[in-house]
């Protein structure tokens, strides 16, 4: 018989997460409900967030923005102080399926299901993100470019949960921009992705790059932009590195080689987009 635990605590939360073997922990329940109609998964017990306090905030402590576990993605979309100091995670969070789906996923959940095709982990890695992750042990933090261990897996451990992410405001003058390819529909998947940001320092600009869709889990490379380098060399330069770090998984959105190339389209066209908004700046 299937159970489904309600906690009123994220000490109850934990607790419960910690003494079932193999329970699976409820967020908006988008990819749960699609994966429990598939047959792929299945637990004799479901413990829902829904009700814990705090997981539902979004709130701004410091210099970071500290986004709870159940806010959904529509609000991280659209919450003004987000679009202001975070633009780029508006930006991508606004591109995922479309906008019932936004209104519903959660953003602990949607990094939590450790799928290489999501949006949101590439702009969380170009914006050095950590994922706070608690248990009956107390909290930890990871970053999100060593959350992602392995093909649909991440460093959430049995015993734990995801309840936040943790979002550090750029520095003033940084640019970003997130590039989605689709090879079906405009809700669909992407057969690539790539969310770039760029930090202005002293003598070069520091360019992040996440990307999505063209390997096993989400992945993230940086390089320097320097003073000398044109727009063709910046887009060469990051071209080279990302096809580094490619080995695309075939699918119906498209074989490996294709994949690979729209995954340079979209760190072109990232790349130009951000060095475009350099320029006006």
């Amino acid at each position: 018989m299937t159970r489904v635990h309600h906690p009123r605590s994220l000490e109850e939360a934990t607790a419960l997460v910690a003494q079932l073997d193999e329970a699976i922990v409820y967020g908006g329940g988008t990819a749960i409900q699609i994966l429990l109609k598939q047959g792929l998964i299945s637990a004799p017990d479901y413990v829902d967030l829904l009700h814990v306090p705090g997981l539902s905030e979004l709130t701004h402590v410091g210099e970071r923005v500290r986004i709870g576990a159940m806010v959904r993605l529509r609000e991280v979309e659209r919450d003004p102080h987000v679009r202001r100091a975070l633009p780029l995670a508006a930006e991508t969070y606004g591109h995922v399926a479309n906008p019932r789906v936004r209104n519903t996923a959660s953003a602990g959940g949607n990094i939590a299901h450790g799928d290489y095709r999501l949006d949101p982990p590439a702009a969380l890695m170009a914006l050095d993100a950590v994922v706070e992750i608690a248990s009956t042990h107390g909290v930890r933090e990871v970053s999100i470019r060593e959350f992602f261990t392995d093909f649909q897996q991440t460093a959430v451990q049995h015993d734990e949960l995801v309840t936040a992410i943790l979002v550090p405001r750029p520095a003033v003058g940084t640019v970003g921009a997130f590039t989605k390819m689709r090879s079906l529909s405009q809700n669909d998947w992407p057969c690539a992705s790539a969310a770039v940001l760029m930090v202005p320092e002293d003598d070069f600009v520091d360019v992040r790059i996440g990307l999505g869709a063209v390997a096993p889990t989400t992945v993230y490379v940086a390089f320097d932009l320097t003073s000398d380098m044109n727009a063709r060399q910046a887009v060469d330069v990051a071209i080279e590195i990302a096809d580094s770090v490619m080995e695309p998984l075939p699918d119906v959105r498209g074989s490996a080689n294709y994949k690979a190339r729209m995954g340079r389209v979209a760190v072109e066209e990232s790349i130009r987009r951000c060095l475009e908004e350099l320029d006006r700046d």
